[in-house]
């Protein structure tokens, strides 16, 4: 297939492309390279797309509404994978304006694209965040999602609402994806593995926020991009009311539309993540316990009944397994 990936430089976005482009699926990746993070990591991720001929880059900015139409038009692909948007719970505290061009804007201009040039199903990042201060566990695609805690969960909830809208209206296929922790080999930098990994090797303390009790439904990259795989190669359907008329959140009764979590389904205390850590890099880390941060929740678990119904698959990669990859890559990608 011809398969539009937004965020082929980004962390997720570049696991994906490369997966489809081994598969030999012609792959448009669309990413603007901004400097959010080390660009020289965007740009080592993009060289491993470049080996391949079925890969066409453009570097465009998701705000750049004529661009991506104009992208769209000249491609035609058949499937939209749309992994981009500015990332982070704490960035989007100081830099709100950020958010709402990529995350809301951005998103915009990917409908109206996906209506003009009309693509057979477009499946895009939602993220865990949208849970907000929900507390009852695991977190269901049937909850509500109307308290989130950050801007950034207030985008990737407006963004779920946007695609209804979208697949009521003009019929688009859209599948939501709601991310849980994502971890891996070519992670981002500012994220807890990258970060305590650096420091602990540097010598230097890590933050443990919350004084270490946290726990994340940490999720290991490649069952992420198996989960995104099978979604993306089905199409949303709508799905009737339940037999009382009440509406399932996480699909639509009118829409081909539908919403998934992607998580392991088994959270991790944050100490014992931080204590597999130490035992593959053979090093002990330093802790600064702080307190809780705005933006934090103390735990996330995914209940993924949903996806394994549909797609018969549920990520499984263990800590211990997913670190030992990351930090064999960041070894070698780093020299340390």
């Amino acid at each position: 297939m011809s398969i539009l990936v937004t965020g082929s430089a980004g962390f997720i976005g570049n696991h994906l492309a490369l997966r489809l482009l081994q598969r030999g699926d012609e792959v448009i990746g669309l990413d603007c390279v901004n400097d959010y993070y080390d660009v020289r990591l965007k740009e080592a991720r993009l060289q491993r797309l470049k080996e391949f001929p079925r890969f066409t880059e453009a570097r465009i900015a998701l705000e750049e509404q004529k661009a991506i139409s104009a992208l769209f038009a000249r491609h035609r692909p058949e499937r939209v994978a749309h992994l981009a948007a500015q990332a982070g719970v704490r960035y989007s505290l100081e830099h709100p304006h950020v958010y709402i061009n990529s995350n809301i804007t951005g998103f915009l201009n990917i409908l109206e694209a996906c209506r003009q040039s009309p693509v057979e199903h477009l499946v895009y990042a939602s993220s865990s965040s949208v849970y907000g201060i929900n507390t009852r566990m695991p977190f269901s695609v049937e909850d509500g999602v109307d308290h989130p805690i950050s801007l950034y969960g207030a985008t990737k909830k407006a963004n779920e609402l946007m695609a209804h809208s979208y697949s009521h209206l003009f019929d688009i296929p859209t599948t939501g994806l709601r991310f849980f922790t994502v971890y891996g080999p070519w992670g981002r930098p500012d994220m807890a593995l990258f970060l305590f990994t650096r420091a602990i090797l540097a010598g230097e303390p890590i933050d443990v926020f919350n004084e270490g009790k946290m726990e994340r439904d940490f999720t290991y990259i490649d069952d992420i991009v198996e989960g995104v795989l099978r979604l993306l190669d089905g199409k949303a359907a709508p799905r009737e009311a339940r037999a009382n008329g009440i509406l399932t959140p996480g699909s639509s009764p009118t829409a081909p539309y539908r919403i998934f979590n992607i998580g392991h389904n088994s959270p991790v205390p944050l100490i014992r993540f931080i204590q597999v850590l130490e035992e593959k890099l053979g090093r002990k880390a330093t802790m600064n316990l702080m307190p809780m941060q705005p933006g934090d929740v103390r735990a996330t678990y995914a209940d993924v009944s949903d996806l394994m119904e549909t797609v018969d698959y549920k990520p499984d990669t263990p800590i211990e397994v997913g670190i030992d990859r990351f930090v064999t890559w960041y070894r070698e990608f780093y020299g340390s």
